[in-house]
């Protein structure tokens, strides 16, 4: 029996990470076999061509590298690691929490395409990593709202100031404000939940966006499996 796969998703900054550690332990929490998987997966070489993409290797702007090409180099890390690492966990009944997964491809690469080619290039991520590659569809996506002149803040505290630490998404502001547009747009097309997570130019406390998380996903999917 398959188990079920909840994805996190959301701008770079908006707290994935965290919401992602705090969905584990409450489900840990309550007898719930559950397991967390992030990407990209650093810590293993299928990242390399992502890793080398947001370094800026294959040009300073997102909008250097296709869509597609992109798109390829994310979906063949998640294939690497779902083959190796947490397909036997996800068919024998465990839940599967990503920071990240084949939505990401939806929100950061959609963005660089016409709006005209939004509906297409959907269906085409959706082919290639369910149908073709072969990777579980997920049972529920959430997508975190925060805007980017917030999440900027809260990247500036992460990397102590240090813009160069920051990846060509991470500060390219134009960049992050299309892909906050693509969300919404594939939030509505697809049925994602979206949590507000900011009030005016401040972040919610971490605990209080868990607890609409956890709220909103008790009305969705039934995590007992």
């Amino acid at each position: 029996m398959s188990g079920k796969l909840i994805t996190l998703e959301g701008l770079d900054g908006s707290g994935k990470a965290t919401q992602t550690e705090l969905l584990c332990k409450e489900l840990a929490g309550k007898g719930i076999r559950v397991r967390k998987i992030s990407f990209p997966d650093y810590g293993q070489p299928s990242s390399a061509l992502a890793k080398m993409y947001l370094d800026g290797k294959f040009g300073e702007n997102p909008e250097d590298v296709s869509a597609y090409a992109a798109s390829s180099f994310y979906a063949v890390d998640r294939f690497a690691s779902y083959a190796q690492f947490w397909k036997e966990d996800y068919q024998s009944g465990a839940v599967i929490v990503a920071d990240r997964y084949s939505t990401s491809n939806i929100v950061f690469q959609m963005s660089k395409l016409p709006r005209d080619e939004w509906d297409a290039f959907i269906q085409w991520v959706q082919d290639y990593e369910y149908n073709k590659l072969g990777l579980p569809k997920p049972d529920c996506t959430v997508y975190l709202d925060m805007p980017p002149s917030v999440s900027q803040k809260l990247l500036s505290g992460r990397y102590h100031g240090d813009e160069r630490k920051k990846d060509i998404h991470e500060r390219n502001t134009v960049y992050l404000r299309a892909c906050r547009e693509s969300a919404a747009y594939a939030a509505k097309m697809l049925g994602w939940l979206v949590i507000n997570c900011a009030e005016g130019d401040n972040a919610k406390p971490m605990e209080q966006i868990h607890r609409e998380l956890m709220k909103e996903l008790a009305g969705e999917i039934n995590l007992y499996v």
